[in-house]
């Protein structure tokens, strides 16, 4: 009897650990253009309806918003003018990093955000530090010598304005998740996307020119809030490259939300993040593979029905097994 159970209870184990949605075929019909950027980039800077503001050393061409040029010490960025208000959203971006540096000689690298403030120049890759809201870094130079990674790597950051980003350590102290991405100089189009739906945030790449997604982090239990701003920085400091955005695609996601979601002040949420373990793991972890996500409230009931039922057949089981001893004493009397 308790072997007809075991099926039964891995089917529900292997429901804990769910799987990544389908990301959007990019031709959808919930592409937001006011929060994308298109080429030929109209509503950027100086037109009479802006939907993008650009500083620093971003210069604007027919083919790309190069964030930085392959100097030293330039820093530039793009911001989106339009908060965003969707609780469930992909963004598709295509993007190049190119110079003329060799092995370990070039740098910063670029990030891409969705933040409480807009526009204001910092140390974090052209950006402000201990932001509110989400960050993606796409790191090309390995600060910290001692680190085993290896760069270009992806990685990813949720603050609420409390998290210092340490450059000397390339994050790693506030780091979620992140992965290997080998993006410099490609002589094919690269691209990333990044989904986040009901409190789930997925990170994928296509740089190998297949045309296909494949999966760098998968993170349950972020919570974000509407209203924040999308964006994208890049700095170079003695080392340096051509950091290039050809496109940034935003999609709203239909997704469906239980009742009580109804209630909720989307736009007063705090970023934050629940995990089984602190970010700050992540310094004694150089690998930088992401633990187990949390358990989200549907996952510990079916944790807890699978242990009912456990409980239960142990309980049938042991009461048959009694009787038939007590049977059998009986016999000898």
């Amino acid at each position: 009897m308790a072997e007809a159970w075991g099926p039964y209870c891995l089917f529900l184990l292997l429901l804990l650990r769910g799987t990544a949605g389908d990301l959007t075929d990019g031709n959808s019909e919930h592409l937001k253009r006011e929060h994308s950027l298109i080429k030929p980039y109209q509503g950027v800077g100086s037109s009479s309806m802006p939907l993008w503001d650009f500083g620093g050393s971003t210069m604007l061409t027919s083919q790309y918003v190069r964030l930085t040029p392959d100097e030293r010490s330039r820093e530039g960025s793009i911001w989106n003018r339009v908060p965003c208000f969707l609780k469930d959203w992909e963004m598709h971006v295509q993007f190049k990093i190119h110079g003329s540096g060799k092995k370990n000689l070039h740098g910063d690298g670029f990030a891409l955000w969705y933040t409480k403030d807009r526009l204001v120049p910092g140390p974090v890759f052209g950006s402000k530090d201990k932001f509110h809201g989400l960050a993606l870094f796409l790191d090309t130079y390995p600060n910290d010598e001692t680190t085993e990674r290896v760069f270009p790597y992806i990685s990813v950051m949720v603050n609420n304005g409390s998290l210092e980003y340490d450059h000397s350590k390339d994050g790693r102290a506030a780091e979620l998740a992140g992965c290997t991405v080998d993006v410099r100089n490609q002589n094919h189009d690269t691209f990333l996307a990044i989904r986040y739906s009901r409190g789930r945030l997925t990170v994928m790449t296509d740089i190998e020119d297949k045309n296909e997604w494949k999966n760098c982090f998968d993170i349950s239990g972020v919570r974000l809030p509407t209203g924040y701003f999308f964006g994208a920085s890049s700095a170079t400091g003695d080392l340096s490259d051509n950091h290039d955005i050809i496109s940034l695609k935003v999609f709203q996601l239909m997704v469906e939300h239980p009742p009580e979601d109804e209630n909720v002040d989307w736009t007063k949420i705090e970023p934050s993040v629940s995990l089984l373990k602190s970010p700050k793991d992540n310094v004694d972890d150089p690998t930088g593979n992401f633990r187990s996500g949390p358990l989200t409230g549907w996952k510990v009931f079916m944790l807890l029905l699978c242990a009912l039922l456990g409980i239960i057949v142990c309980a049938v089981v042991g009461a048959v097994v009694f009787q038939k001893r007590q049977e059998r004493n009986k016999r000898f009397y």
